[in-house]
């Protein structure tokens, strides 16, 4: 039996197929389309999924969405009713959407599946969040916690989670949102509201939580488990179309910074004091979710638990004897979540976990391309390249890594969810003082502080992090050990702000963040034997396990897909090397292509 999920129309369009009770596809409309966070209807990762799996529409059994549009329909509407006459323009924006398109979901998806009979479900968006979380868990029953913007009204739920079935046992509504509280501080800071607060996270350690006290005096009222009220006067996502007003600039004694001006200093600051009170509010949360469900697992869901310095902090204070997140913790995961509530409660089909292993199956749920398809490309386009043994490969890698080589790593099939994973990686040498700045400033085109995370073979945590916890979807942030610093002179701790950037923190600093963590990706052999096979030979090659691994794209694109994107986006970039699963293509060996007005029409610009 098939079952496909779908997400759409908000933010990270996927599709998730679930074959009976196997994971058997999942991807996002983005890395087809090749726009950031497509929200449009998955059509292309809907016919690649049809494609990869030999699928044909007929053999569908059931479509599941993966949240109720009328019950949306009414949040919006009953918030436009309550704060009238504001949020006039936003509710002239929206209502054109609304009456468009999507109170017709059930039609859409029938029409773009060619099946106008095609039997279409619904669940509600935590319910796809709570089930994306719990059932491919190794847990057989565990406490749920899913944390988000706001779905139809829901932005917080804490669930009881066993066997095939999950109950709610208590939630919060809009517009009182831990998501959009976060996501305001993204916003006045200068960053993209919906794909900026990782950057908000990452700049955090470069300032003071000064304004902590602040924020809990003025802008929330935050209950002993975690439960809590945001002051709406000084808000306006609930009744425009910006998230904060002037209220909250003279509150902080300044102007939201404009996007791509400098960081300031008061920046640095906010970002430290909303991720301090995120912190605050996560760990309470949990401790209630303990408390109320009586499990010691606990699973994670929701756009803010890719929030990936709380998820660390629960994990280490021991709140929960063990944690899982879903890697597409996001919207897109909500495809996957709708596919298995069907499966699981809907059809009342059996679940059964191991306790260990998970059945994500490493997030790698998208597509792969044979040899002979790359190999077509290359010999099409002229492309020089070498072709070598999987094994000699690996070793390869390992050689260019340690010589301060950046190399492109595409093999196998294509992650699920923000995280590169091994399989659309850029690769790079984790011991090397310049490499941050080279990879963030000549590779990937972004800000200078954005910090690198580690892919490590996972017998060596425990050597060099300060929790031996495997952390297999980089979603985990641990502190180096003090053995492995660098005792900085009173010089470098007297630097601030950004100049930190140029302190010399351990003998792995490209990874190291000026506060001495790491969002830790832990590898294993029998998960990606591939990658796997070239952090263990650079291990063997220099007595280190840790490379810098960073996602395949470069600002402001999504992950890269196919071979194509990934030869694209390795032209246009100062990477040395691409490897294209068995084949090696050299930076030095493409100096003739002309990068001219025809190659353009052939490679266009995304």
């Amino acid at each position: 039996m098939n079952v496909l999920g779908i997400s759409a129309f908000y933010h990270d369009s996927a599709v998730a197929l679930v074959r009976d009770g196997r994971i058997a596809y999942a991807a996002q409309q983005e890395r087809f389309t090749r726009k950031k966070h497509d929200p449009e209807f998955p059509q292309e990762a809907l016919a690649d999924c049809l494609a990869y799996t030999g699928l044909k529409a007929e053999e569908i059994d059931h479509v599941v969405f993966y949240e109720k549009p009328f019950l949306k329909m009414d949040r919006l509407f009953s918030t436009y009713m309550q704060f009238a006459p504001g949020g006039i323009r936003s509710f002239l924006k929206a209502v054109p959407l609304w009456t468009k398109h999507r109170i017709f979901i059930k039609e859409i998806i029938r029409e773009k599946l060619g099946r106008p009979d095609a039997p279409v479900l619904f669940t509600t968006h935590h319910d796809a969040h709570i089930a994306s979380a719990f059932f491919p868990s190794p847990f057989q029953e565990a406490a749920v916690i899913t944390l988000d913007g706001v779905g139809e009204w829901d932005t917080l739920t804490i669930a009881r989670a066993e066997g095939n079935d999950f109950r709610v046992l208590k939630r919060l509504v809009f517009p009182h949102s831990l998501g959009l509280l976060y996501s305001a501080f993204t916003y006045f800071t200068g960053f993209k509201v919906n794909s900026g607060e990782y950057k908000l996270m990452g700049l955090a350690p470069y300032g003071e939580p000064r304004y902590r006290d602040l924020i809990l005096e003025k802008l929330i009222d935050l209950k002993e488990d975690g439960s809590f009220r945001l002051n709406l006067d000084y808000f306006n996502y609930h009744v425009g179309l910006t998230m904060t007003n002037g209220r909250f600039a003279r509150l902080f004694g300044a102007a939201p910074r404009k996007p791509e001006t400098p960081i300031r200093p008061v920046d640095m600051d906010l970002a430290a004091s909303i991720q301090a009170v995120l912190e605050e509010i996560i760990e309470r949360i949990a401790r209630h979710a303990r408390e109320l469900t009586g499990s010691a697992n606990l699973c994670l869901a929701g756009g803010v638990a890719l929030n990936c310095v709380a998820n660390g902090r629960i994990l280490k204070k021991q709140i929960f004897r063990d944690i899982w997140i879903q890697p597409a913790a996001g919207d897109a995961g909500g495809a996957l979540g709708a596919a298995l509530d069907v499966w699981h409660r809907h059809l009342k089909n059996p679940r059964r976990a191991d306790g260990r292993r998970d059945a994500q199956q490493g997030s790698f749920l998208g597509p792969s391309y044979p040899r002979a398809a790359i190999l077509a490309f290359l010999q099409e386009k002229n492309i020089p390249y070498t072709e070598l043994p999987r094994p000699e490969m690996a070793r390869r890698v390992a050689e260019l890594i340690d010589g301060q080589k950046v190399v492109g790593f595409f093999q196998g099939r294509m992650e699920f969810g923000p995280r590169a994973l091994g399989g659309r990686s850029i690769l790079g040498d984790a011991r090397s003082a310049e490499m941050q700045s080279k990879m963030n400033l000549k590779i990937k085109f972004r800000e200078s502080f954005r910090p690198f995370a580690p892919s490590m073979l996972e017998e060596q945590v425990g050597e060099y992090f300060d929790f031996d916890h495997p952390s297999p979807y980089m979603l985990l942030v641990y502190n180096l050990q003090e053995k492995h610093r660098r005792r900085l002179t009173p010089e470098e701790q007297a630097r601030q702000g950004l100049d930190q950037l140029h302190n010399l923190r351990s003998g792995v600093p490209a990874i190291t963040h000026v506060d001495n963590s790491a969002r830790l990706h832990t590898v294993r052999r029998e998960v990606n034997p591939y990658y796997y096979a070239v952090i263990e030979e650079f291990h063997r090659r220099t007595g280190c396990p840790i490379i810098i691994n960073t996602s395949f794209n470069v600002r402001g694109e999504p992950i890269v897909n196919s071979p194509q994107d990934a030869y694209r986006c390795f032209m246009r970039t100062n990477m040395d090397c691409l490897v294209l699963e068995d084949f090696l293509i050299e930076k030095r060996e493409q100096e003739f292509i002309a990068v001219d007005e025809e190659w353009m029409k052939e490679f266009p610009l995304d």
